[in-house]
């Protein structure tokens, strides 16, 4: 049996949809493919279907604007398509396109042949100041799916029915004119991965995005959206994320100060040392590099940033290789964090030559137009009924629902790290 967390009650409701009665949608179906995700819920999602399948877990959604109403309209509308959502499956050939990745094994893709979303892990209200409420609450392998589709429909379900999308979509072309050109003409000259699925403008938006990109430049090297890699044949990218360190500060027998330790061990464990890109601020990269050991230098091919000064945590990584004596040369810094195309470039041109440099951009490709795009998350907040956190390396990217937990984490943290450093 599944534990379920006591909902806060201090937050009031005043609208509460019932997932039960499906409703009409106003506008076409926004995911049409359960490829439509970033690979590494695949990639994590295998790791507990074959280690974790007993822990439970429960998300929370959080739009991160000041002042960003969400009508009762569109919440029928996130209603009807969260409907939609739960009545795919995985195709035949989606199913082979999945087995073709070389890193994913076929006893978990016969699983997802058996899987799909399941409408009653997903609630969705309306609050009282129209905020929009979402919770995720099921078993972990199952409910940690939802987040990127969920991010998806909401995003577009927001700028469709706040804005007159035609007036978005002609800015965001005129944007993406002028990427395309300064890359032509070598402005721009690093190379990325488009990360944009859960903050797109529309699904359609990102499909003329990647086509684009794939076939007027030689920037782009590959997407993290599984059904966009299938359809251009593109590199699908992606390793996990804070969530998959997160998770193991659920499971009672590891030590909160060394939960990153157990997520990459099982992490190798699964993949053999394929598939290896280290994400290290979920509790603080100071703390990362305690367990980021010399057989984890080794078998890792590198490590993505996500929070912090990227200069000053780019300058760290390689002091920690050079100390075990690896050449940076021979390893990839990903960054991932907020980027856009000028800061990406500034810093490939401050540490090329120094280490293998890649990046991740997301909301900046597929949601760049007039408008200001929504920073929307959903992040896991409790696992087995206990809570969980991620620290970060920018404190205010931190969301946990229980501050004395995210007290009791920081105190651990600083323990071994204070312990160790003796």
């Amino acid at each position: 049996m599944r534990k379920s967390v006591v909902p806060d009650p201090s937050v009031s409701k005043t609208m509460m949809l019932d997932p039960a009665v499906s409703k009409t949608m106003r506008l076409d179906p926004i995911v049409v493919s359960l490829l439509d995700t970033d690979l590494y819920k695949f990639n994590m999602n295998q790791v507990i279907f074959h280690k974790h399948t007993d822990l439970c877990g429960q998300y929370y959604f959080k739009c991160r604007n000041a002042d960003v109403v969400f009508t009762h309209e569109m919440v029928e509308e996130i209603q009807a398509q969260v409907d939609h959502l739960c009545s795919l499956r995985f195709t035949a050939g989606e199913l082979d396109y999945l087995r073709s990745i070389r890193f994913i094994k076929n006893d978990y893709v016969e699983f997802l042949r058996l899987w799909h979303p399941i409408r009653d892990y997903v609630t969705v209200e309306s609050e009282a100041n129209g905020e929009l409420s979402i919770v995720v609450d099921g078993p972990l392998f199952s409910a940690m799916q939802f987040e990127i589709y969920l991010l998806e429909i909401v995003n577009e379900v927001y700028f469709r029915m706040a804005y007159d999308y035609e007036t978005l979509l002609e800015s965001a072309q005129q944007r993406l004119d002028a990427k395309i050109k300064a890359m032509n003409d070598g402005t721009y000259t690093f190379k990325f991965a488009e990360f944009g699925c859960r903050r797109r403008l529309s699904r359609e938006w990102e499909d003329v995005v990647l086509r684009r990109f794939v076939t007027e430049t030689k920037n782009c090297v590959g997407t993290s959206n599984v059904y966009l890699a299938k359809k251009y044949n593109v590199l699908p990218v992606g390793t996990y994320a804070h969530e998959f360190v997160q998770m193991y500060q659920g499971i009672d027998s590891i030590p909160l100060a060394y939960t990153n330790y157990y997520a990459m061990k099982d992490w190798y464990v699964e993949y053999d040392g394929d598939n290896g890109t280290a994400l290290t601020d979920t509790v603080t990269t100071d703390l990362f590099l305690l367990d980021f050991n010399r057989s984890m230098v080794n078998n890792y091919t590198g490590v993505r940033h996500d929070s912090g000064d990227p200069y000053v945590w780019g300058e760290k990584i390689i002091a920690h290789y050079r100390k075990y004596g690896v050449d940076p040369k021979t390893k990839l810094l990903l960054f991932s964090d907020n980027l856009d195309f000028d800061r990406a470039q500034k810093l490939h041109d401050y540490f090329c030559g120094r280490t293998k440099v890649s990046f991740g951009i997301g909301t900046f490709v597929t949601n760049d137009t007039l408008e200001e795009p929504l920073n929307i998350v959903i992040k896991l907040q409790y696992v087995n009924g206990r809570p969980v956190a991620k620290l970060s390396d920018t404190p205010e990217k931190a969301m946990c629902r229980d501050p004395e937990y995210v007290e009791y984490l920081k105190r651990s943290v600083a323990f071994r790290l204070e312990r160790e450093k003796k």
